[in-house]
């Protein structure tokens, strides 16, 4: 049987697997589904049509489920859905989709969100990301895998953000950032590629080269970005990262930071 704290409150059909921790004074709503050994720390609120998977851990204050901020919901059944081994921090909040986009907020696996961000309506998480203290997410904001973001930010809705690519802290990203590359400032521009990251990941030299020299056509040998895509899908025949560079750019969205 799950161990629930007597002053937390589940609902009675709420689906929880037998091995999952609730604290006191903790909100666990009808429609919401909890696996396996997943801890939800005190006064925490689930909400919603909600689906936490496997050992995800939630602390204190944290509020996920709950409806959106957007005016125009107008009480559709809409759904949150949270994969494996997530770390959500105190405070943080996440709040479900909206009709008008996909009608789900989805977060993947193995992430880490600190305390006291927002994770905005119809937003898509990929895996193994690391988000710092106070980010704020818009609605409809993608974040692909292995994304770093430092503390403060704030996200304009509908932005994209690129696999390993990096956010400095107190950057406000008003557009789309490209795999792999590191942004900074008021608006957020590019500064660099992430080659630290990429080292740590597993990256060889010589596809963190290629990064560099893509980074240049991009950004630095003054051509429009359609002969700087057109050049770098010539380049990525032989190179996986670099296909996926072109890919993300040919994605019609925002407008890349630039």
């Amino acid at each position: 049987m799950p161990k629930i704290h007597p002053l937390a409150n589940v609902h009675r059909d709420a689906q929880l697997a037998d091995d999952v921790e609730v604290g006191a004074f903790t909100v666990i709503g009808e429609h919401v589904k909890i696996g396996a050994g997943t801890v939800i720390g005190p006064h925490v609120v689930l909400t919603g049509h909600t689906t936490l998977g496997e050992n995800n851990r939630v602390f204190q204050f944290a509020s996920i489920g709950e409806i959106s901020q957007d005016k125009k919901y107008q009480g559709e059944k809409v759904t949150t859905t949270i994969g494996d081994n997530n770390t959500f921090r105190e405070y943080v909040s996440v709040h479900a989709g909206t009709v008008q986009d996909r009608g789900d907020t989805l977060i993947g696996n193995g992430n880490l969100i600190l305390a006291y961000t927002h994770v905005a309506h119809d937003c898509v998480l990929g895996n193994n990301i690391v988000i710092s203290n106070t980010v704020q997410l818009a609605g409809h904001v993608h974040v692909e895998d292995y994304v770093v973001m430092g503390g403060l930010c704030g996200i304009h809705q509908f932005c994209r953000i690129g696999a390993h690519a990096m956010v400095g802290g107190g950057s406000m990203l008003v557009q789309d950032v490209p795999p792999y590359v590191t942004v900074s400032g008021y608006p957020a521009k590019p500064v660099t590629i992430n080659s630290e990251g990429l080292k740590r990941r597993g990256f060889t030299s010589e596809t963190i080269m290629s990064l560099k020299r893509a980074y240049k056509t991009l950004y630095r040998n003054g051509l429009s970005l359609s002969a700087a895509i057109d050049q770098l899908r010539a380049d990525a025949e032989n190179e996986p990262a670099l296909l996926a560079l072109v890919t993300f750019l040919e994605v019609e969205g925002r407008g890349i930071a630039r």
